[in-house]
């Protein structure tokens, strides 16, 4: 499946919920789908700056594609860094590049975090695209 079939998918998926109330929770439901995170990735070297709570990304490159993962000790954060990663997880780095994450815009959860959890939810999106930038650097050498 694609980057932007995948974004499809989730905005279907929000749609399916009329209010905030109940989005915020499907927010949470996968936020605990969300694989385990290993313990020797909680470092210094893999948590997020600019997020209030608690982030960590790890990425590894596998045959050309970027695997992501993430945890985070707030729920909702832990959901936003969840669709994320169904998002772009598995991907080669210039298909991360070439598509932004619109359907956050569309479901407009962009527009319904507190300014800390929007200021989050960019240094998110900028870790994985650093990310992205550093593998396809790796993979051109």
């Amino acid at each position: 499946m694609t980057i932007k079939e995948k974004q499809e998918e989730l905005v279907k998926e929000f749609s399916r919920y009329e209010n905030w109330e109940d989005k915020y929770s499907y927010l949470i439901k996968v936020g605990k789908e969300l694989n385990y995170f290993p313990e020797e990735y909680r470092t210094d070297k893999n948590k997020l700056d600019g997020c209030q709570s608690q982030v960590w990304i790890n990425a590894d490159f596998k045959n050309g594609k970027i695997i992501l993962q993430a945890d985070s000790d707030a729920m909702i954060v832990k959901g936003l860094i969840a669709l994320l990663i169904k998002v772009y997880s598995g991907h080669s780095p210039d298909e991360i590049l070439t598509n932004p994450p619109e359907f956050l815009a569309t479901i407009g959860i962009d527009s319904h975090l507190s300014p800390t959890r929007k200021n989050g939810l960019g240094a998110m999106l900028k870790q994985i695209q650093l990310y992205a930038v550093a593998f396809k650097a790796l993979k051109s050498k």
